[in-house]
């Protein structure tokens, strides 16, 4: 939003000798972010007047001209001029070198055909008089030579702070320059004019008549009307409005129209209440109804776009049709227009909430709507209709009120101040900084404050305009205080609060703990993944969709909370195995899932996932998963699938499964966790070539009472020990739990350690698994013997068990 200091000066009496530059600062630590300051005006004192001399054609150029003139009887200069219009006697504008022009042209020295030019005669245009022009422009004959515009014309320069929008959303009083004016003289400590006192109330109400007022007003309680004043004026003339009004509309980015519009206009960004002018003798019948459309209606706007409206949208409507959107833009049927002589003046406030939905669903945005979404205040609603009147009348002399403003809505006379009580002792305490109790009471009366001493307490009543979504506590007040002082004038100070170190969770230890044999030990690499996921994944996965689903998701890719890790463990999969022949990644997730009862709980899920482009890397993940409970003092064993007790992290019959590479975890007697191998045909949906096996462990249970990190020590053996390889030939189905069980059950003399070396498979029948049988005693070197008797022990005790030695 562009703010005018001229406009500014209207109300606030600022001190001369502050440059722009740092009155944009102190705004900005004190009220609202200035995002720039721009000085603007500053050319029309460089362009002058002058009168043209000499005309000689351009040896070079048909259709330009060598134009000479002078600013005086002793200076003149000459110009490549390519103006059809130009001749000998005529006065004209003239901007000489280095002048930069409103259109953002800055004149440099130039050569023109081969011939320097030493400035430039303007055009209407090229001023920002007018959207075009055939010419340059020609001046009154008895315009003195030499006198810039500035004087010539009465041109004000001016300062435009450009204001973050963003940083006004909690103060709607901000939104015109007389609530402006009272900040700047606020932060400057300089006198604040009260133009609209009761003596000015007085003589404009001395303009209604007895008269009956043509239209009344009826407002219906469905609609978003917080209230509604509607005024008839007659006997108005549209034409264009005088250059002072014309000049602000500009300078803050609004196009001037004629005089009746640009009212609305300016008493809009002066006063920061937008309003509305109707054309009378437009509006059929002698009623105006504020309702709701009622259907879905279409609906052409001042900007003459049809939009369509649904049946909760409010409308200002006359007996046939709907003549405004509430709280937006005004009608192409009811617009003032060169014609008009009778008016409507129209000032009302709208529900903030239903005046967003309507501006955003249509995708329309007005400088009235940004307003109204900002909570206005209907206390002033009044005064912005006889500032609206006052300005008819001063361009308009001849206009007349016709009865007296009409009103419907919610009873002003009701309103209650909001009253608030603050201590000094408290606004010294929580802003670090000794303020007096005079300072204090200053500050909130120039901010307009109603404020009342009792004792070291302040009794403070609070503006209606800053009650509406500001100001609600004492805690507000304060921050009033604070700013206005300034906070870069308060002086940080650290809390003097004891810094102690914190004590992570259980959890928390259990999680770091884990991380770090992941890492060194596994050798993974930790990843996140989003915790939300969408139904064009879930199918690829063949995996159901979550119960939990979001209302107002940012993508339909992420419309659910994931209830498993594995849909997006396959993702990654796929987008890694494009780069690496083999990986390791885990990730300490959370999954989502419903509860009738609380609607929702969650879960700590450790996941694992290695691949290999070559061989299934499901033995090593077993190992380093066996490991990983050992480390963490976890109670955990493998166990196969069982009918009875289901696995809580995975349905066993989802069609992702490995037929054979599946083991269930059991942590403290429960089905907690799983490692698996992915089906190929899956990796194949997932365009992934390679084996990929998953661990998933949920943690969940040890949320509030982790497994304690005691590390046994066992001293290194001081005798070796023995190594026995052999290789057995089993069935390709034959699980490998089985040679485990059957190697438990043979009782050997020495302690002995059973390891799976590799396996290979020769054909589609048969699989050779190499195992490793190390031999130890702690307290002798083992005989030959002794190491020979077992070798034949786990021999005839495999072959007993149907598990033969592949033979040399």
């Amino acid at each position: 939003m562009l703010i005018s200091l001229d406009w500014i000066k209207d109300f606030s009496h600022l001190p001369e000798n502050i440059s722009p530059k740092d009155l944009g600062l102190r705004l900005t630590m004190g009220t609202a972010e200035v995002e720039g300051v721009e000085e603007v005006n500053g050319f029309w004192r460089e362009i002058k007047v002058v009168e043209v001399t000499k005309i000689e054609p351009h040896p070079e150029a048909d259709k330009l001209n060598l134009v000479s003139f002078k600013l005086s009887d002793e200076e003149s200069f000459r110009v490549v001029c390519g103006a059809s219009n130009v001749r000998l006697g005529m006065k004209t504008p003239f901007a000489p070198i280095g002048t930069t022009l409103p259109i953002g042209f800055t004149l440099e020295p130039k050569k023109i055909r081969g011939i320097l030019s030493e400035g430039m005669l303007c055009s209407e245009e090229e001023l920002g008089l007018s959207e075009s022009s055939s010419g340059i422009m020609e001046l009154p004959d008895d315009c003195p030579l030499g006198v810039n515009l500035e004087t010539l014309w009465e041109k004000k320069r001016d300062v435009l702070f450009d204001i973050d929008n963003k940083s006004l959303t909690h103060r709607p009083d901000l939104w015109g320059h007389y609530g402006m004016a009272r900040e700047f003289s606020a932060l400057y400590e300089c006198d604040f004019k009260k133009p609209f006192d009761k003596k000015w109330h007085e003589s404009l109400e001395g303009l209604f008549t007895d008269e009956k007022a043509p239209m009344s007003v009826k407002v219906h309680e469905s609609s978003s009307c917080l209230g509604y004043y509607a005024l008839s004026v007659d006997n108005v003339e549209v034409t264009e409005s005088p250059e002072w009004i014309k000049d602000r509309l500009t300078a803050v980015g609004l196009r001037p129209i004629n005089n009746i519009v640009d009212i609305s206009n300016y008493v809009m960004l002066e006063l920061g209440i937008p309003l509305h002018i109707f054309d009378r003798d437009l509006i059929n019948g002698e009623k105006i109804e504020i309702s709701e459309v009622g259907s879905s209606t279409k609906f052409i706007t001042l900007d003459e776009e049809e939009r369509e409206l649904i049946p909760s949208d409010t409308v200002i409507k006359d007996l046939e049709k709907p003549l405004v959107l509430a709280g937006i833009m005004g009608g192409l049927n009811s617009g003032v227009n060169e014609k008009t002589t009778k008016i409507l003046i129209e000032v009302a406030n709208w529900e903030a909430a239903r005046v967003r939905q309507t501006s955003t669903r249509l995708g329309l945005r007005t400088d009235s709507s940004m307003r109204y979404e900002k909570t206005l205040d209907s206390q002033l609603l009044y005064r912005t209709l006889l500032r609206t009147l006052e300005l008819v009348k001063n361009l308009c002399p001849e206009a007349k009120v016709i009865g007296k403003p009409q009103y419907d809505g919610p009873n002003l006379k009701d309103y209650k101040p909001l009253s608030l009580k603050v201590s000094i002792e408290n606004v010294n305490r929580t802003l670090g900084k000794e303020i007096s109790k005079k300072d204090i009471i200053a500050i909130l009366e120039r901010l307009d404050f109603g404020v009342e001493t009792d004792g070291e307490d302040i009794k403070i009543q609070v503006p209606s305009y800053r009650s509406t979504k500001d100001i609600e506590c004492s805690a507000d007040i304060i921050e009033e205080i604070g700013r206005v002082i300034g906070y870069d004038n308060i002086s940080p100070e650290g809390p003097l609060l004891e810094v102690s170190p914190v004590r992570p969770s259980p959890l928390h230890q259990l999680k770091r703990r884990a991380q770090d044999f992941l890492c060194q030990h596994a050798k993974a690499f930790e990843l996140t993944t989003y915790p939300m996921v969408g139904p064009q994944l879930l199918k690829k996965a063949s995996w159901k969709e979550s119960s939990l689903k979001l209302l107002n998701s940012l993508s339909v890719d992420q419309n659910q909370m994931r209830d498993s890790l594995v849909p997006s463990f396959l993702e990654a999969a796929s987008k890694n195995s494009k780069n690496f022949e083999n990986y390791r990644f885990f990730e300490w997730g959370r999954t989502y899932h419903h509860d009738d009862a609380q609607y929702s709980f969650e879960k700590n899920i450790l996941a694992i996932a290695y691949f290999d482009k070559e061989e299934s890397p499901i033995l090593p993940l077993l190992n380093d998963v066996q490991s990983l409970g050992a480390f963490l003092n976890i109670p955990m064993d493998f166990t196969d699938s069982h009918p009875k007790f289901k696995n809580e992290l995975i349905d066993e019959q989802w069609i992702g499964l490995h037929p054979f590479e599946f083991k269930n975890i059991r942590v403290m007697g429960k089905m907690k966790g799983v490692v698996f191998s992915v089906h190929p045909l899956m990796l194949k949906s997932f365009k992934t070539k390679g084996n990929l096996s998953i661990a998933m462990i949920d943690m969940s249970p040890f949320e509030k009472n982790a497994p304690k990190g005691k590390v046994g020590y066992k001293p290194l053996a001081k005798f070796p020990s023995s190594r026995f390889d052999y290789t057995l030939v089993v069935d390709k189905n034959q699980n490998i739990e089985n040679i485990f069980s059957s190697l438990k059950k043979i009782k050997l003399p020495v302690s002995c350690d059973h390891k799976i070396v590799t396996t290979y498979s020769p054909d589609k029948e048969q699989r050779f698994i190499t195992m490793a049988a190390i031999l130890s005693d702690p307290e002798k070197t083992l005989p030959g013997e002794i190491i020979k008797e077992c070798e034949e022990l786990i021999i005839n005790g495999l072959e007993k068990s149907g598990f033969c030695l592949k033979q040399a």
